[in-house]
């Protein structure tokens, strides 16, 4: 077996460039696979900063990781031009960044996906399809056609497995006569990276935005036993909360598995708990999923694991 895969990877890429869009989720995904089968990764990203989706705090880990592993990190820089030669692709990039042309042994072009409403013929059927390609719905799922449903992501941001199946279950329901609807107050989004990322709720780039106000408290997976044991400290949990009644508003976490442990914040927000409720929940130690109710501790000043002045 290993010899078999030895020899089908040795015609997978050596030296590989992967050309993102809009932060390239996906790309950076597959980046960390190419890099974990030992594959030379170059990154190339049109915008300023990776996963512009997520808070900077949030991203960095991601990003101090990765560029010590990674041939080259290219921010504000497009490629303009592939040509093939013998050797392999020459990439010729552009941007501020932007090096002279290099040559690579693959291109993976991870550039964002776009609705195909427009080319499976809905409006023979009567949907509407919007100018984007999307297929606008209710919170019932159902177009403006009373009889026809569309889930997933042919009806709209967030483009998430997770979300569709929802839908789908929503949809089912009214289908069969339920009175039901698709009414999610968060949806989680995560990057499976190397460390992962993960995000749900309000982010303090949309606070900003909105104009909304809130209160933060985060805590370092340095004083972690878990992050320590396993030799992963580098990641951090942040939790968003409302300055008067300390409701959960959002949460993000960065760091192995952070997939997983952003589930418990989203039920969180959806029953309306507070920090004190996510403090006073017992997690089991020594695990990684303490790290909320650390964090929470964070927010009422009660943490033993780091000092941390009591706020009054």
């Amino acid at each position: 077996m290993s010899t078999i895969w030895s020899n089908e990877y040795a015609q997978i890429a050596l030296h590989l460039v992967i050309a993102l869009a809009a932060g390239g989720i996906i790309g950076l995904e597959m980046a960390c696979v190419y890099d974990a089968l030992g594959s030379k990764v170059t990154v190339v990203e049109l915008l300023d900063g990776l996963i512009p989706g997520a808070d900077r705090d949030l991203i960095r880990p991601l990003e101090k990781r990765i560029q010590k592993r990674y041939e080259a990190i290219l921010l504000k820089t497009k490629v303009v031009r592939l040509e093939a030669q013998k050797a392999g692709l020459l990439a010729t990039f552009e941007g501020a960044g932007a090096p002279a042309p290099q040559l690579y042994d693959r291109v993976l072009l991870a550039v964002g996906r776009r609705p195909n409403g427009r080319e499976i013929g809905a409006e023979a059927a009567g949907v509407t399809v919007n100018e984007r390609g999307f297929i606008p719905v209710d919170k019932q799922c159902r177009t403006n056609v009373s009889h026809i449903f569309a889930i997933g992501d042919i009806v709209g941001e967030p483009m998430l497995a997770h979300k569709a199946s929802h839908e789908a279950k929503a949809a089912a329901e009214v289908i069969a006569g339920h009175k039901a609807a698709f009414d999610a107050r968060t949806i989680p989004s995560v990057a499976y990276t190397d460390p992962e990322v993960a995000w749900m709720g309000l982010t303090e780039t949309e606070a900003a935005k909105q104009g909304v106000a809130y209160e933060k408290a985060s805590f370092p997976w340095a004083a972690s036993g878990r992050a320590r044991a396993i030799g992963r400290t580098e990641g951090s949990t942040k939790l968003l909360y409302d300055p008067a009644s300390k409701r959960i508003l959002g949460a993000g976490m960065v760091g192995p598995n952070a997939g997983e442990l952003i589930a418990e914040m989203v039920l969180a927000l959806e029953m309306g708990s507070d920090v004190e409720d996510i403090a006073l929940t017992i997690h089991p130690h020594p695990t990684l999923s303490e790290t909320p109710g650390f964090a929470a501790e964070m927010a009422l000043g009660s943490i033993t694991d780091l000092y941390v002045p009591r706020k009054k």
